[in-house]
Parts: C-alpha cells; structure tokens; sequence
C-alpha cells in the first residue's frame, strides 16, 4: 500500500444489511471469521448489560496512529465524507483503538516510567470497513468504503471476500501458556506497598490509590484465540480484542469510562460507570446471596466508591454545562462470572464548545484505576510499581467523525506480544509470545493488605483460568 501522509482521506460508506445467518452469530465468531485480516479491533458488547451494538473494523487506512491523546482530534478529522449511504449504530467511521495508561493526564508533566514492553502509547487506526451487530434487532450491517485508495481491491472484491469469509466457519486454534504464570511482584513486596500507601494516607497525601501487580507467561498460538477462550469465561458489556502491529489485547472488562452520544435532535449526553467494591461469587445461592449483602453492607466499599464517583464528578464538571453533572443510584450492585461489583453511573451535558476529546482528556486514566486526588494517586503508583502500566488500565474504544465515542476502561484484559517477527495483515497464526495482565485494588486508610492482595487474585481468577483452559 502506498503511505497517506497528512491530507484529507475522502471517503463514501456503503452499507449492506446482512442476513440472519450473520446477525445471530457472536461477535468473537464474527472476529474469527474475519481472522486472517490481521488488523482487526473489535468491541464486543453482546454479555452483559448493556448489550446492544457490537463494532468489527478491519483493514483500516494506512496512516498510523499519533501518540499524543490530543493528537486524536486531527487524526479522525482527516476523514472527509464524501457522499455515501447513512450508517447504522453508534460508529459513522473513524478511530478504532486502544490507549495506554501512560499517557497521563492530558495537560500535566507527570514523570511515569515507561510500559516495559514499549509498546505504543495509542494502538489501532482510521477505519472505513467495519461490521454492524445489532443484539436487540437481530441486526448485521457491512460498510465498506466505495474508494479504492491506497492500492486495496475494488469495493466490489473487498464485498465478495468478507461475505465468503462470513459463510465460513472458522474453528478455534491451540493458544497455550508454554510455561506457568508467574507472579512479578510477590505477596510479601505487594503488602509492604500497600502499607506504604495507608501511611501516605494516614499522611494526608492521598485519600486512595489504585496499586497493581503484574503477571506474565510465555505463550503459543494467536492472541484471537486467546480472547475467544476468555469471552466464553466472562462475556461483559465493554469487551473487545484488539490487533496492531507490536501486539494483541483481549479484554473482558465490565467498566465504562466514558460514553458521548448524540440523538437525533443532535442533544449530546455524557455518561462514566466506576466500579468500586468487588467480592467473590459464592459457591451456593444462599453463600453468593450473603456474599451480595456484605459487598452492600461494606462501609470500607462504599467509601471507595463514593470517593471516586466524586472524583468523576469533579472531572465531567470541567466539560458539562453547569448544573448537568448527575449521579445515579448510589451504589448499584452487579454481578459478573467470578465477582460482584458495586456501581454508579455519573450523567452530564456537555458544553456546546466540548468535544469527545476534550471529555476523553478530562477523565482520562479513569479515575477507578489511579485514586483520589487523581495526579497524587498517580505520583505513589508511579513510585511504588516502578515501572509504566501500558495499555492495562488504559482504554479500549472509538472516536467517530459524528463526534460520538465510547471507551472501556481496561481491566480484566490480557496483553499480548510476539517473541517473533510477524507483519501485519497476516495474522500470527502460531507465533511465540508472551501474555502479561495486572491486577489491582483501591487502597484505603481502612484497607488490610491481606484483604487486598486476596482480592487482586480474586479479580485475575478469570484471566488465569482464560490461560489455563486454552486448547494447547
């Protein structure tokens, strides 16, 4: 393909509704499919609450990603429409992708070390070909760009091609861990950090940190795969997987950070969901029922929770027209394949001079995974875990040309990358590699650091059993 530089990128949807033989698919069989088109990001909303769309962008246009979360505004203005059918659900066309915790706070010097993997700070691209999953209407679209820039095939050839790979089945492949997982921060550093926390607590430095410890294992097969095995553990709302060129993502995260959208009178409405507060699943209905009133009984929970649905007041507070910031039911509780959650919603209007990234630049890194106050908190993660988050704890969405977005925060995910050379679009059908995810918990005064390192291993259960029921 021939290299777009910074000028304008026309370009025209056609949309086509599939059949039901589509439709009633799952979005990860729709992701397998279509695994050979190696750039592939999908945001699998079909477990859960909500479940409505589903998006699959693939073969996006050749112009890579900038690496400054501002920088995102040019990148999806270089879409131009030119012309085209009207396109359904909440994605017109734009930025499918994922950012890294790293990039800090927009606006703010903070000295946080490097991802130790180096990957990029923002993975994904500009896509004009994406899939359409509607759950509640039993719906599929395909839109397909009608230009035939940067030397891809013809509309038509690119329409035969994923029809025929939509018809066809794809079976899963043997991703497998090639050694155990390993535990790079151990029990006893872990809880000596958590007390080093409690006293900058104690301090009047902080109110609470989000510390996290990391595990790694050396793999075989492609990271597709690998998600595959984790949505048929723990479907959730703000799932995906996501490749690029230095690695894979495979998420099953049930939090939101943040939703912009737009109705048709053209009203705009921002929405963020922290959770805070998290107990294991009982093993009988009546333990998992008790289990459900101590997390609502949890004066130390709530406390967490309320702490930071402040927080994310106070961060929709900078782009919200006055008086619009407005916090639903306080707490929600919500209940997942290993855990329960305890949940807020935080509403508001945007003003009329706010974008989607200028609200993505106020709330980011969510305010669930850094602590309160936000750039404090993260001055003692940067300290105590020595080394930078990468995308875990990042942010998995999209960035439309309409001005909607809509971002996961990135918990509960795999990070994939390859040991070996492989070149995008083919997919690493058998590469090497090594799998990594971390694992948290919102530190307070009142926190025990037994309680808490439990708890992170409690919250990777479903990662780790991801890895272990692999089919290598």
């Amino acid at each position: 393909m021939t290299k777009i530089e910074d000028e304008r990128i026309p370009w025209s949807p056609r949309v086509e509704r599939l059949g039901e033989s589509v439709a009633e698919l799952a979005p990860s069989d729709v992701a397998a499919r279509l695994r050979h088109h190696g750039s592939l990001a999908l945001l699998d909303s079909s477990g859960g609450l909500p479940r409505h769309f589903s998006l699959l962008g693939f073969d996006p246009v050749n112009a890579a990603p900038p690496d400054t979360l501002l920088g995102l505004r040019a990148y999806v203005e270089r879409l131009a429409r030119a012309g085209g059918d009207d396109v359904p659900g909440p994605f017109a066309g734009g930025f499918l992708g994922a950012l890294s915790y790293d990039l800090g706070v927009a606006g703010e010097e903070l000295a946080l070390p490097r991802d130790p993997w180096n990957l990029p700070r923002i993975a994904g691209g500009l896509y004009t070909d994406f899939l359409v999953l509607d759950h509640d209407a039993g719906a599929a679209w395909l839109v397909l760009d009608a230009n035939e820039r940067d030397g891809r095939p013809t509309h038509e050839a690119r329409r035969e091609r994923i029809l025929a790979e939509l018809a066809t089945p794809s079976p899963r492949r043997a991703f497998s861990t090639t050694r155990p997982l390993e535990r790079l921060v151990d029990e006893h550093t872990y809880r000596a950090r958590i007390e080093h926390v409690r006293d900058a607590i104690a301090a009047g430095d902080v109110y609470q940190v989000n510390l996290s410890h990391r595990f790694v294992a050396p793999t075989e097969g492609d990271p597709l795969d690998l998600y595959l095995g984790l949505r048929d553990l723990q479907p959730s709302p703000y799932g995906g997987f996501l490749r690029f060129a230095q690695g894979a993502l495979a998420s099953a995260s049930p939090e939101l950070l943040l939703a912009l959208d737009i109705d048709s009178t053209g009203h705009r409405t921002l929405r963020t969901r922290p959770i805070k507060g998290t107990i294991a699943r009982g093993a009988t209905p009546a333990k998992d029922e008790a289990n459900r009133a101590t997390l609502r009984a949890s004066q130390k929970d709530l406390a967490e929770l309320a702490m930071i649905v402040d927080l994310e007041r106070n961060d929709l507070g900078r782009v919200a027209r006055p008086g619009t910031v407005v916090t639903g039911p306080f707490p929600e509780l919500e209940t997942y394949a290993n855990v329960h959650h305890l949940v807020t919603d935080v509403h508001a209007e945007p003003r009329p001079d706010i974008d989607a990234i200028d609200v993505l630049a106020a709330l980011f890194p969510g305010g669930s995974i850094t602590g309160a106050p936000k750039l404090a908190s993260m001055e003692h993660i940067a300290a105590l875990e020595g080394e930078g988050r990468g995308f875990a704890f990042g942010a998995l969405g999209f960035l439309d040309v309409t001005g909607r977005s809509c971002f996961n925060l990135l918990i509960r995910t795999l990070i994939w990358r390859p040991t070996r050379t492989f070149s995008l679009p083919a997919a690493p059908a058998a590469s090497p590699g090594e799998v990594s995810y971390r694992v948290g918990g919102g530190i307070t005064f009142a926190s025990t650091s037994a309680a808490e390192d439990e708890e992170t291993l409690i919250k990777g259960q479903t990662l780790a059993r991801s890895l272990a029921d692999t089919l290598g």
